[in-house]
């Protein structure tokens, strides 16, 4: 069993480049042979990517999967938000529909969906040298607690756990 190595980008704000540094890092690690995945555990955002096989997955995944030079795979980010309204998204688990959820109803489920975040890790795990993780805004932002979309507190022995269980070897933070 081989477990990809992984490196995490997490920035100091949301839209702080991370997906596009996290682009330009697949890029040169396939360029220098090593087989490469992006993964983002959760994603919000208005517009998806449709894959192949009709799945939906969030765009920056699809354009650092195809940096990688790898076809994109919902398993890249497992969990989409498309935002609806305010207050309620669209909740998209492995490319597929799970539903319409107000705010409230998703942060009382979401630690529901980690086994789904796992599982298409250690599956990406399996196949690539390299994922390279996509934290979600920054760990300093405290609306965005640690919490299945990125580590926050390191000192968060639920999210170490998480992390130990996927399997991950190294975790840099740039």
């Amino acid at each position: 069993m081989n477990k990809a190595n992984c490196i995490m980008v997490q920035g100091t704000m949301s839209c702080a480049g991370k997906s596009l540094l996290c682009a330009a890092l697949c890029r040169i690690f396939a360029q220098d042979g090593y087989r490469v995945a992006p993964f983002k555990s959760q994603n919000m955002a208005l517009n998806s990517f449709v894959t192949r096989d009709g799945l939906e997955m969030g765009r920056a995944q699809v354009v650092q999967a195809q940096a990688a030079g790898m076809e994109p795979d919902v398993r890249m980010n497992p969990i989409l938000l498309k935002p609806s309204s305010d207050t309620g998204s669209q909740v998209i688990v492995n490319g597929e529909v799970r539903g319409q959820m107000p705010a409230a109803a998703y942060f009382k489920m979401k630690r529901s969906l980690i086994p789904d975040i796992l599982a298409a890790y250690n599956s990406l795990a399996e196949e690539v040298d390299i994922i390279v993780i996509e934290g979600a805004g920054s760990p300093a932002e405290i609306n965005l607690k640690a919490d299945v979309h990125h580590p926050g507190d390191h000192r968060d022995h639920r999210w170490c756990s998480c992390c130990a269980e996927a399997g991950l070897k190294k975790r840099t933070n740039l």
